[in-house]
């Protein structure tokens, strides 16, 4: 009997020795982050700056997987039951902490399997209309989508989305009449409002800024706590709707069992990643804050987005089950 217990408590050594290992040699190879949303939307435009410039500090490659679909739940699967071995992340956003208001069965659970490794940005939007819609500010716009006589399509990244969550807030605190038409991505969205078979998006400003700046989109109201300085000449939406505010965020996460040594050492780099003047360019350039927080502040800083975030898809009656 003696003889079986210490076999154990040496193989139990070995494993011990053998992952302290493996987290000190980590990373030797490319590392997959992976992201819920298409090509080209705001948060795989910021996780492809922040993977380039990564890849210097951790001296590997960092591989972007698009993972779009089901509000980001097929990307947030698919990290959840990855291999626990520091290779593969997700890079996550407030639209994966609301499915968990929207869905009544998860294929995952987000809080218990997924481990928060920092929070790197906070973002808002801008809502933007198309030139063909008949309106050259908030307050028209207010009027317009309180009139019965207009039908008003809004565009998003998926239901429970940040577009989704600030544009149905927005309908409500109006007392509008507007219609949600959801895509796989922000990209997508873009494009169809420019071809006018939507009228308006609340949309990340770096998808839309090219096309503020050529003319094409109109910015008529900003999202969050400040008026932004990219667009300083467009009010924020809670001047005329008070109590309005919709923001999001976005950080990176590990499957749950991933050991703590390489969480951490992933937290070290990435918060070395944001002080890179690139980086920093970028984010102002995009209007995002950027964060940086330990894993156990990311942690407590989910749980309370979790309550938040409940009581907006509430609002927007949204449900996908």
């Amino acid at each position: 009997m003696l003889s079986i217990v210490r076999v154990i408590a040496c193989a139990a050594l070995v494993l011990q020795f053998g992952a302290a290992a493996h987290a000190q040699s980590w990373p030797t190879k490319p590392i997959r982050w992976v992201v819920p949303f298409a090509p080209g939307g705001s948060t795989d435009l910021s996780a492809r700056v922040m993977a380039e410039n990564l890849r210097p500090i951790l001296g590997q490659p960092i591989i972007i997987d698009n993972r779009a679909g089901a509000a980001g739940t097929i990307a947030g699967d698919t990290v959840a039951k990855a291999a626990p071995d520091g290779y593969t992340f997700l890079v996550a956003s407030a639209t994966l902490v609301a499915n968990m208001s929207l869905y009544k069965n998860l294929p995952y659970d987000f809080i218990r399997d997924l481990a928060p490794v920092s929070q790197m940005y906070f973002s808002t939007n801008v809502l933007v209309v198309n030139r063909k819609v008949p309106v050259n500010n908030l307050a028209e716009f207010i009027a317009y989508v309180k009139d019965g006589k207009n039908t008003v399509h809004y565009g998003t990244a998926g239901h429970g989305s940040s577009q989704h969550l600030a544009a149905a807030l927005f309908n409500q605190m109006a007392g509008g009449n507007m219609v949600h038409v959801p895509y796989k991505g922000g990209a997508p969205a873009i494009t169809d409002l420019l071809g006018g078979s939507i009228e308006s998006i609340f949309s990340p400003l770096i998808e839309a800024l090219p096309h503020i700046k050529s003319g094409t989109l109109r910015p008529l109201g900003v999202c969050g706590f400040r008026r932004s300085p990219i667009v300083p000449d467009t009010p924020l939406i809670s001047e005329l709707l008070p109590g309005y505010l919709s923001t999001s965020w976005n950080g990176i996460f590990a499957p749950v069992k991933t050991p703590s040594e390489i969480v951490n050492r992933m937290n070290q780099a990435l918060l070395k990643m944001l002080t890179v003047p690139a980086v920093r360019t970028h984010f102002a350039e995009s209007d995002k804050e950027p964060v940086g927080n330990s894993p156990a502040e990311f942690r407590k800083f989910v749980a309370a987005e979790a309550e938040r975030l409940r009581e907006q898809v509430r609002i927007s009656g949204a449900r996908l089950d």
